[in-house]
Formats: C-alpha cells, sequence, structure tokens
C-alpha cells in the first residue's frame, strides 16, 4: 500500500513537471533533472537508503546514550557506596566520643573506670580515665580507622597491654595526624596505670609542649605532679600541682591539684 501511495505521489510529481513544462516553466536544475530521470524503483531505493541511513544514526544515537547512562548510574552507585562508608566513619567516631563524655561525666562526678594492668610482670591495679577527646576528624580513611581500632582497644575491650603497641604505631604511621595530642594522651595514661612513670612522662610532656590548645593538657600536667609526687619529689610535685591551679584556674583538675598539695603540706 505505501508503494501504491509513493508511486502515486511520484506520478502527481511527474505529472504536474510535465504540464509546467508545456506551459513555459523555468528550466529546473541538475539534481531535479536527474530525480526527474530516475525510475519509481530507483526513487524508491534512494528513499529507502535515507530511511536506513537514518535509521542508523538514531540507533547509534540511543546506544551512546544508553551507555552513557549506564556509567552515570555506575558512578553514581561508587558516589553513594563512599558516602555511606564515610558516614559510618563518622558514626562510630561520634559514638567513640559520646561514650567518652559520658564515661568522664562519671569521673568528674566521683565515679571512676578502672582496669588491671600488668607491668613487667607484676599485676597493679590502676586507674585509668576516659577522657573527653574532641577533635576534627581527618579525611583519611585509613588514619580515622587506625584510630578508631585503638581507642576501641581501651574503652570496649579494656586490652590495655594491647592499646598501647596501637597508639604506638598510629603516632609512627601518622605523625601530623589532627589525632596526634590525643594518642601521646592516652600513652601517657596507659603506661601511669601501669606505673610505667619513665614512659608515661614523655608523652605527658609532649602534650604540654606541642599541644597547648588540649583540652587534656591540664590532666597532663596534674599527672606529671602526682608522678614526682608518688617519686618523693615533693618541689617538683608542688610546681606542677601550681602550675595546673594558675594556668587552669577553676577547672577540675585545678580543683585536684589543690587537694594534691594539701597532702604535700
Amino acid at each position: 500500500m505505501k508503494l501504491m501511495k509513493l508511486s502515486g505521489v511520484v506520478l502527481a510529481v511527474g505529472f504536474t513537471g510535465l504540464v509546467m513544462a508545456q506551459s513555459g516553466a523555468p528550466v529546473v536544475n541538475v539534481a531535479q533533472a536527474q530525480q526527474g530521470n530516475e525510475s519509481v524503483q530507483q526513487r524508491l531505493d534512494r528513499i529507502e537508503r535515507l530511511l536506513e541511513a537514518r535509521t542508523q544514526g538514531q540507533a547509534s544515537m540511543m546506544e551512546q546514550l544508553g551507555r552513557l547512562q549506564r556509567e552515570v548510574s555506575e558512578l553514581r552507585g561508587i558516589s553513594e557506596e563512599q558516602a555511606y562508608q564515610l558516614d559510618q566513619i563518622v558514626q562510630r567516631q561520634r559514638d567513640i566520643y559520646q561514650e567518652l563524655d559520658r564515661v568522664s561525666q562519671q569521673v568528674r562526678s566521683g565515679g571512676a573506670v578502672s582496669g588491671t594492668a600488668t607491668a613487667g610482670g607484676a599485676g597493679s591495679s590502676a586507674e585509668i580515665e576516659a577522657p573527653s577527646l574532641p577533635v576534627t576528624l581527618s579525611d583519611n580513611v585509613g588514619e580515622n580507622e587506625a584510630y578508631d581500632r585503638a581507642v576501641r582497644l581501651v574503652l570496649q575491650d579494656r586490652r590495655y597491654d594491647q592499646a598501647i603497641p596501637e597508639f604506638q604505631a598510629f603516632l609512627s604511621n601518622y605523625p601530623n595526624s589532627s589525632y596526634a595530642g590525643n594518642a601521646h594522651y592516652w600513652l601517657g595514661q596507659l603506661f601511669y596505670a601501669q606505673e610505667a612513670y619513665d614512659q608515661a612522662i614523655p608523652h605527658f610532656q609532649r602534650v604540654v609542649r606541642d599541644f597547648p590548645d588540649s583540652n587534656k593538657r591540664a590532666d597532663c600536667i596534674l599527672k606529671l605532679g602526682m608522678i614526682a609526687q608518688a617519686r618523693g619529689n615533693a618541689s617538683e610535685a608542688r610546681r606542677f600541682f601550681e602550675q595546673v591551679r594558675s594556668e587552669y584556674a577553676g577547672s577540675t583538675e585545678a580543683g585536684m591539684a589543690g587537694r594534691q598539695l594539701e597532702q604535700l603540706r
């Protein structure tokens, strides 16, 4: 039926051209003359080729569009997966800090978190405070996970001996980390709990010297005074306790330093 319609159109066009030629119409150009000399079958073949070329072009465009859509979908999936992983890391960090804050509240209100640490094969019971340590989260996933793992050994697993090499490895791998001050503080606390004072002192001193804005700096000075007091060095202990009261007046650590000073009198 399409062939008949197309043939009718072609015949009509040809008839119209014949009439115009007989009536003195303008001479047609070369392309029109060539088309006029084509048979119906030749015209049909030419139109079919044009339609086929157009169909192939559209099919190619659709294939490219489909490929682009798949690539966009894959990229979106990768982006969503990475966003999910980052959210999980941030949530774990947030949970840790919330737990730290909760335990710190208990410590400040008179409670204590204690654990038995082993030093040199001898067991000694010592208090390990779980402090509030707010820090700026790193965008390095490996760094976050390494710090998270070390802190978890202290707060959740209470595997203090294993936490020490974890924090040491963390500082070795990420010496410029935003968590470095906290890692030194934790190491100081862990060694202090073991009464390994020679190992604890450098970490407390590092926080005092290199991290002046740390919210645990006052506690580090206090711990240095308590170590001096435990070793019988009253004058050095008094100096540290007075430093806490002078630099952090009104703080919990200043109050504790005042009580320690009373014991030295």
